[in-house]
């Protein structure tokens, strides 16, 4: 069955995070790091979260300490004072949306790809509420069919019900469905497990080898997902 619908994660993947007030924060508390370094210490950082909590066979903890700790290890900063600081700094930036609050270079290209190959375009994603102001900010929500909050709708992913939430919006058989996103366990697995195809989304190649398509950018992802 050919691809109708191709549906992605927002964070991290169609949203990109702001990457340059990130390495700006960093800086200011003395540290020297470049602006690359902090991309790669923070793609690392979630993957090996993202693995130890799917590991763990539980996501009721969302291992935000964690992942601020791994990242700053990534940067070489063990400091538990320069840990507070970039805790506060990021508790309180952007609210309610968060770093993620910027449109992935390729994101409108890949979206109107699919759109004029007739694709239904949509995004399922693990947020807080405010996923649909941050797209419409970032200037995505034109080339959006549908959009599914896991607060607004009170389930999450991995959790099967909130594909069939997608699959219901896209108004497509699951193999007729295509998920693209930045994780291996929520993102490609979850959606497999409704019968669904999918593509990670791995710029830098963070997760390395797995049994998935995996795609450097969006670009390629949506190609990919049309296969």
């Amino acid at each position: 069955m050919s691809v109708r619908a191709v549906i992605f994660d927002a964070g991290h993947t169609l949203l990109s995070a702001d990457y340059t007030a990130l390495t700006e924060a960093v800086c200011a508390r003395g540290r020297d790091v470049t602006e690359r370094d902090v991309v790669d210490a923070e793609r690392r950082a979630r993957v090996r979260l993202e693995t130890e909590r799917d590991a763990q066979g539980t996501r009721a903890r969302t291992g935000a300490g964690r992942y601020l700790r791994y990242f700053l290890e990534g940067l070489g900063i063990t400091d538990e004072g320069d840990h507070a600081a970039l805790a506060a700094w990021r508790r309180a930036f952007n609210l309610p949306v968060g770093l993620c609050r910027v449109a992935d270079p390729e994101a409108v290209c890949a979206l109107t790809r699919l759109r004029e190959a007739g694709i239904v375009t949509g995004v399922i994603s693990n947020s807080n509420g405010s996923v649909a102001a941050a797209l419409e900010r970032a200037g995505l929500a034109p080339y959006l069919d549908f959009v599914i909050d896991s607060t607004v709708v009170g389930v999450a992913k991995p959790d099967p019900r909130v594909f069939y939430l997608g699959l219901a919006a896209a108004k497509v058989d699951a193999r007729e469905a295509c998920y693209v996103g930045d994780s291996y366990p929520v993102d490609v697995c979850g959606a497999r497990a409704v019968g669904m195809s999918a593509v990670l989304f791995d710029p830098g190649d963070a997760w390395g080898e797995r049994d998935c398509l995996r795609a450097p950018a969006l670009i390629a992802a949506a190609d990919l997902a049309l296969r």
